[in-house]
C-alpha cells in the first residue's frame, strides 16, 4: 500500500496532511482550500476546485490558527491571502450542505417533518439515522420525543444546532421544528457533514444535561 493511504474494506482512503497540525487526517476530518485567481484562499467544500489545494482540519480554532500564522503561505509555496472569517465561512457553507441534504431527503420520502410525524415515525416507521430538533424550539416537544426516542431507538443520534427558520427555508416550511430523517445517503451525506461542523458548534446544545436549555416556544 502506498504512503498517504490508508486500507479500507472497499478501497484505499486518501489521507492529507493538515497545514495546522503537520499530522495526516482521512477526508471525513479534513477541508480543503483553494486559492482564486488573485491569490486568496478559498473554501472548497466539495473539493472539486481546479488548481492546487491545500488541507485543514475541519476545527475553527485551526482554522484561525493557520489564518493567524499564515500557515497557507507555507502550503501553497507563495504568499497568500486568508479572510479572518475563513473559519465562519466553513462553517456557513457545513450548514448550508446539511440543510440541502435534508432537502434532498424530503423530496426521496427519508424525512418526517413536525411533531405528530416523527413521533409516528419513531414509533412504527424505518430504521431512523438522524433527529434533528430546532434549536429555538419548546422544550416540552422536544422533552416527549427525547423519552420516546430513548424508548424506541435509544442509540439515535440528535442534532439541535440549526433554528426552526434554517430547517424550514431547506425545507419549503415557515419553521420546522422536529424532523426525522431515515438510513439513506442523505442520511450518510449529513453524518459527515454533521461530523465536521462539530469542530465549529456544539451538535447537540439541547441535549438533557447540557449547559444550554431548551427553549420554550
Amino acid at each position: 500500500m502506498s504512503r498517504g493511504a490508508r486500507k479500507t474494506r472497499d478501497k484505499p482512503v486518501r489521507e492529507r496532511r493538515c497545514v495546522a497540525t503537520g499530522g495526516t487526517e482521512g477526508p471525513d476530518r479534513l477541508l480543503r482550500v483553494a486559492l482564486s485567481p488573485d491569490g486568496t484562499v478559498t473554501p472548497d467544500l466539495a473539493a472539486k476546485l481546479p488548481g492546487r489545494g491545500a488541507w485543514i482540519t475541519a476545527d475553527r480554532a485551526l482554522i484561525d490558527k493557520a489564518v493567524a500564522k499564515r500557515l497557507f503561505n507555507r502550503a501553497f509555496e507563495r504568499p497568500v491571502e486568508a479572510a479572518d472569517d475563513l473559519a465562519d465561512r466553513f462553517e456557513a457553507l457545513l450548514e448550508a450542505r446539511a440543510m440541502s441534504l435534508l432537502g434532498l431527503a424530503r423530496r426521496a420520502g427519508r424525512l418526517a417533518m413536525g411533531y405528530d410525524a416523527v413521533k409516528l415515525a419513531l414509533s412504527k416507521g424505518e430504521k431512523p439515522a438522524w433527529r434533528i430538533e430546532a434549536s429555538d424550539g419548546a422544550a416540552d416537544g422536544r422533552g416527549k420525543l427525547d423519552r420516546l426516542s430513548a424508548a424506541t431507538w435509544p442509540q439515535l443520534a440528535t442534532v439541535s444546532c440549526f433554528s426552526a427558520e434554517t430547517i424550514g427555508q431547506a425545507l419549503g416550511r415557515s419553521g420546522v421544528v422536529h424532523a426525522l430523517l431515515t438510513e439513506g445517503p442523505e442520511a450518510d451525506g449529513f453524518a459527515k457533514v454533521v461530523g465536521k461542523l462539530a469542530g465549529f458548534r456544539k451538535i447537540d446544545p439541547l441535549a438533557p444535561g447540557s449547559d444550554k436549555g431548551a427553549q420554550d416556544g
